[in-house]
């Protein structure tokens, strides 16, 4: 077993990753694990948090890696999936600008692009999941689509994943294998928790808007989202679960009065960051993700009643799309990303996702245009993001 923290920077650790690595990595830090001594795969989350321990604690591995589904609940069939890794590999460094010196790569073009569903199955999808809200009792439920993508050659996973760090520095660009064969990649906004010690930090995003190319639109989308009360209420639905779902495992938790206003490339998003000291030490950072997803920022709330109406209305199962993708060593500290912004890539075919959160006021053709802005993260890192795709 191998680990190491120097000399790499997070920019290294990127360039060096490879199709069947595990990738975690923003501008300032990273982490690259290689090679596999053992998987540890169980539908049960809590099972699975309580295997990882044992095995990490009976071998060398220092951490597992890997990724939960979305759907977690007791009829799923999709497992969560770790590796301990034979290298770890780490890396730090204060300098977010210094994603901009990765290469730029040139993918293939695709030959076909299809939506799944259509944009007005969509927007017809979002008018019944708001008449469904009132029917079921439900405050919010978030629905996706997704964009299937066939080339005329093989995708060089690597390439995607470099240009995806270069266009979002301040994001978790996440590379990890799945079951099925494929890669789950993605650059991520939102990090669903981080536990060192007892100290437990979350980052919580829910309500966003759009981004513009006109600088005053851009500024009046920003201010539009942060005075919105819809958009207001939906984030102070996923504080509220955040905070009452950590609460009987802190002795303290710090929860600002609001959210403040952030940006990515593409997306104006309201965030909330929350910090808490654990009662109990021996609550890994992967029992504290197990328990927090998925949080209505990705499924909706009651939990089950949103997932049993996405589950009906989305023409695809999300397999780990919307799920979390991270670490957990063998002292119980680490790192869980929301896996947002994200695709499936097989050899000749990548499965993109956007969703929406969807309230009793939304408006369907502004969730589809918001879930398009979504797209654009993934459609910029493979050179797509011109407008000229179809569907999009």
């Amino acid at each position: 077993m191998t680990t190491s923290t120097a000399p790499a920077t997070p920019v290294d650790l990127t360039a060096r990753y490879q199709r069947g690595d595990f990738l975690l990595a923003t501008a300032r830090r990273a982490l690259l694990a290689q090679g596999v001594q053992g998987v540890v795969t169980d539908t049960d989350p809590g099972r699975l948090a309580a295997e990882v321990t044992r095995r990490l604690a009976a071998s060398r591995a220092p951490l597992a890696v890997g990724v939960l589904p979305f759907d977690t609940g007791s009829g799923t069939r999709v497992p969560g999936h770790l590796v301990l890794p034979r290298t770890v590999l780490r890396a730090d460094a204060d300098n977010a600008s210094a994603a901009s010196v990765l290469p730029r790569e040139v993918l293939p073009r695709p030959s076909d692009v299809r939506a799944v569903p259509s944009p007005e199955a969509h927007e017809a999808n979002v008018a019944a999941t708001v008449a469904a809200l009132a029917e079921r009792g439900l405050g919010k439920a978030v629905l996706a689509r997704a964009l299937d993508l066939e080339f005329p050659e093989p995708l060089r996973v690597e390439h995607v994943v470099r240009n995806l760090a270069k266009g979002n520095p301040r994001h978790f660009t996440y590379a990890a294998e799945l079951p099925s064969g494929r890669t789950l990649v993605g650059a991520t906004p939102e990090l669903l928790l981080s536990r060192a010690g007892r100290s437990v930090f979350t980052l919580p995003h829910a309500g966003s808007m759009p981004r513009s190319a006109d600088p005053e639109i851009d500024r009046a989308n920003g201010e539009e989202l942060r005075t919105s009360r819809k958009n207001q209420i939906e984030h102070a639905v996923v504080v509220d679960y955040v905070v009452e779902t950590l609460r009987p495992f802190c002795r303290s938790l710090d929860v600002p009065e609001g959210p403040e206003l952030v940006s990515t490339p593409a997306i104006w998003h309201l965030r909330t960051a929350i910090t808490g000291e654990l009662a109990d030490p021996g609550v890994t950072a992967l029992d504290l993700a197990a328990a927090l997803h998925p949080t209505p920022a990705i499924c909706g709330t009651p939990t089950e009643g949103a997932r049993s109406l996405v589950s009906e209305l989305e023409p695809f199962d999300r397999d780990y799309y919307a799920g979390a993708v991270g670490w957990v060593d063998a002292a119980g500290d680490g790192e869980w990303a929301v896996a947002i912004r994200c695709a499936e890539i097989a050899d000749t075919s990548i499965r993109l996702y956007a969703g929406g959160g969807i309230v009793a006021d939304s408006d369907p053709r502004v969730e589809l245009d918001e879930t398009s802005a979504k797209f654009r993260t993934l459609l910029g890192a493979m050179g797509l993001a011109d407008g000229n795709l179809p569907y999009v």
